[in-house]
Parts: structure tokens; sequence; C-alpha cells
């Protein structure tokens, strides 16, 4: 367990292979130069675990902010790269620089030398039959001895109607290392986190028009409007008709919501030097850890105690960040709670802030996280929620009757990871709600997060109430559940 004592020896900062990430709008953009990149992508290929990254631009950041399912696939991504000049210009704004742009068009070529060097194994997916099949030429021709071991267009469909299987018995037949998807943001990326364990490839990266590139389909702006930030410009004489209202709602939208960022931010930047910003103490009988963080959460808290973070995030505890005292919270602070989170997660452990104060809800507010933390008002009532959360592991739904009619109960996060395990527990409670001539209802109100993987589920639950002549019925929907179905355009289709 991490205790106050682990501060008291803590000297100068220790600072890790992967600085902490900054936050801007809702997007946790990792901290990273290029060679820093290429690095990370040779580990993620040995370590042959699936890992998934994405290369986020201007656009993407607009779309996420109205997409809870596309921010939460963003959080949750292996690795951020920051795909354009006017993030690095934001970042520099609000205070936090990232170091440098590392955008997919550039990264991927440099990715296919060295996977030529290496001997490791590329798959292109996605993009027009003739754009894979130049491009798959011309990297050969650059590259000849490179493994390119899969090349596949799939039909165009919506991303619920795509033969998933088919896609996965073609890439897994060829067992690649690397994966690139160009099926454009944010399809790619939703497709990505719905498939990427399943495939097993080591590292899935969705790359839109680089396909485009390599292909010699669409040119690239000339180098210098690529370093000025003007290549958007470019790309715009390319395709006036196709961009030019994208560009202007994306530069309006993305310009208003960084000043907000920034306005919120800017008030209490350079107050006097913080007093015992940080300390640690071991609670509920040694499962969480409570942190209490006092005055600010900023970029040089962060980076002081970075060591405290990963024996934090290594140890087998939940987490409480203790925040009543905190007044300063900046881009890299959130993107702290972001990397713990994410952390945390993946070993079924819970982060949650308690106490926060109205300048930190704000700060989340205008950086859509709200719904991506659970937010308790006190310490006791963090305790109580991890407590409730803990018996969401194993079940993912309850059951109750009301009259003849049997009501089914989501709960928790329906996602790709427990979606074989969600449609198998439904199924089962169809059959029976049948076998008895009952309909069925299933509530959604406790549905904290689904994605498009736990909308299949939904898909899967109406076209086998059909099969059975079964009266079904989804209720009570949450507002992350809405989100996700508007933006797949099934909200009729499956609340009526």
């Amino acid at each position: 367990m991490v205790t106050e004592n682990l501060i008291a020896k803590m000297g100068a900062p220790v600072v890790g292979d992967r600085k902490p990430p900054i936050a801007i709008l809702g997007v946790p953009f990792d901290n990273v130069t290029v060679a820093d990149t290429r690095r990370i992508f040779g580990e993620m290929i040995a370590s042959k675990k699936p890992h998934y990254v994405a290369t986020a631009n201007v656009d993407f950041v607009v779309q996420a902010l109205g997409d809870v399912e596309l921010r939460r696939i963003l959080a949750d991504a292996d690795l951020i790269l920051c795909d354009g000049m006017p993030l690095v210009w934001a970042s520099r704004l609000l205070g936090n620089a990232l170091p440098e742009r590392v955008t997919g068009s550039d990264m991927v070529p440099k990715l296919l030398a060295d996977a030529e060097q290496n001997g490791w194994r590329v798959f292109f997916l996605g993009g027009k039959e003739e754009s894979i099949a130049r491009a798959t030429a011309n990297v050969r021709a650059k590259h000849p001895k490179i493994q390119l071991v899969g090349a596949y267009s799939p039909p165009f469909k919506p991303l619920l109607e795509m033969d998933q299987e088919d896609i996965l018995r073609r890439i897994k037949e060829v067992q690649p290392d690397i994966l690139l998807v160009a099926f454009g943001c944010p399809k790619q990326e939703k497709w990505i986190r719905m498939n990427f364990e399943q495939a097993g490839v080591p590292l899935s990266i969705g790359v839109g028009a680089t396909i485009d590139f390599l292909g010699g389909i669409v040119k690239r702006a000339p180098v210098w409007m690529q370093r000025t930030g003007l290549e958007w410009i470019f790309r715009l004489l390319q395709e006036p008709r196709r961009l030019f209202r994208r560009y202007f709602t994306d530069f309006w939208v993305f310009g208003r919501a960084i000043l907000r960022q920034w306005w919120a931010l800017r008030g209490v930047r350079n107050q006097a030097k913080r007093l015992n910003p940080v300390s640690s103490e071991s609670g509920c009988g040694g499962t969480c850890e409570v942190v209490r963080c006092s005055e600010r959460l900023d970029a040089a808290t962060v980076r002081e105690y970075e060591e405290l973070w990963k024996q934090l995030a290594a140890c087998d505890a939940n987490l409480i960040f203790d925040l009543h005292q905190v007044n300063y919270l900046d881009s890299t602070g959130v993107g702290l709670l972001v990397r713990m989170q994410k952390q945390l997660r993946g070993k079924n452990r819970q982060l949650v802030l308690a106490a926060a104060t109205p300048q930190v809800q704000r700060v989340l507010a205008l950086m859509k996280f709200t719904e991506f933390f659970a937010l308790a008002a006190d310490l006791n009532a963090a305790r109580l929620l991890i407590a409730d959360r803990a018996g969401e592991k194993n079940v993912v739904m309850t059951v109750e009757m009301a009259g003849k009619e049997e009501v089914l109960v989501w709960q928790g996060d329906i996602v790709a990871v427990n979606e074989e395990a969600v449609w198998k527990m439904t199924k089962l409670h169809l059959e029976a709600a049948a076998g008895r001539g009952a309909g069925l209802t299933i509530l959604l109100a406790e549905v904290r997060f689904i994605d498009s993987a736990g909308v299949r589920v939904m898909l899967k639950t109406r076209k086998e109430a059909l099969k059975l002549g079964l009266k079904l019925k989804f209720a009570a929907a949450s507002p992350p559940v809405l989100n996700v179905l508007r933006i797949l355009r099934l909200e009729v289709h499956l609340l009526g």
C-alpha cells in the first residue's frame, strides 16, 4: 500500500516513460514526440497484446463533444496522437504545451518502414477498392521486403450492418502485427473498439485518408504548409464541396469551446506556491487508497508526484481522490485523472472523485468528463459508491417481476468486453419469458455507458424476441444510452 511515508521519502520528480496526457475538450492527448511514438509502437508490437491508437484532429475533438461513445473510446485508447497544429496551439494557450503534432499521415509511412526493417506483418482494412489496391502496390514497390499480409475493402455499410465475423476471420488467418483501419472517423474508431481485443492484433490504428495518400489518390500539402498548420487549406482547395461546411463548423465550435476552457482555467494559474499538495492514506480495510489534494492539481503537481501515481496504479486497491480543497485543476491534472481511471478500469478497480469543488466540477463539465468519472459528495459517499459498484462485476443484470410482465434491469457498462455475457444472460430470460407467455421489459436507467457493441446486443435481443413472438420493450434509457442510439440513428427503431 502507498502511505504518507512513501511521499515523505520522495526526492526529485521521477518522470516515467510516458508523460502525463493533456486534456483538450474531453480528449486526453498523449504528451509524445514522433520519436516517442515510434518507440511506443515497437513496445506494443513486442508485447503481443492488443492495443489501439487514435490520431485525433480538430474534427475528432468536435465530434467527440457531442458523441459520448467517441469520447469514451478516445479516453480509453492506449495512445492518442495530436494530429494537427491547431491542437498544439490550443495546448499552448491552455498553458500545457504538447511538444509537436504527430499526424497519422506522417507516422504511417514511418511505421511501414519500421515494419519492413523489423519483419512486422501489416494488414490494410477499409478505404475504396481502388485506393487500397494502389496503396498496396505503392507500399510494396517502396518497401520490397515488407510483409503486407492482407488488404481488404469491405462493402460499404453502417457499422452495425457490417459482416464482422468475415472481417475478423480474414485478419485472424494471417495474424498481422499492425492493423491499419480506414473507415473514417468515428466509424473506424468504433469498429476498432468493438473488435480489437477479439482480433488480437498488437497495434490497431485508425488512419482515415492515409490510405488515399499512400495510393496517390489524394495529394498531401507541401511540407511548408504542413509545418505552418495550413494543410487544411490545401485539403479544402482539393475538395471544397465536401470539406467547406465541415471545416467552418469545426473551427467555429472548436474555437468557442477552447476559449471557454481557457477562461475557466486562466484565473488562478499563477497563484502562490502550493503547500503540501498531495498526501495519501489507506482506507476501507485496505481495499482503497485516498489521495488528498490541496489547492492545485496541475502540471507541476502531476510531474512532482509521478512516482506516486505509478505506485497507486500498481497496487490492488480502489482509489478515491479527495478534491474538497482543490481550487485549480488544469488540463494536465484532468489528463492524470483520465489516465488513472483507464489503468484502474483495466484491473476491474474503481476511481471515485470525492467532494469536488465548484471549480473542479466546472472544468470537468467544460471538458465533457462529468459522465466519465464517478462523483461522490464526500468520502463516506465515495466508499459506499465503491461498495455498490463492486457488486456489478459479476452481475450485469437483475430481474424483477411486475404482474405478468418480467422486468430485466441492465446496469453498469454494456460494452464489447462483456457483450457476449450480456447476450447469453438476456437470451435465457427471453426464452423463459416466451415459455411463460409473459412480456419482457428491459430497463436501461442503470446503464452508465453503452457502446456500439452494447447496441448490437439490443438489436440481437429485439430480433430474437420477434423470432419467439415475444412482446419486448426497452424503457427508461439513461442519457448516455440515448446519446449513443441517436448517433447511430437507432433511437426510434429500438425505443419506439
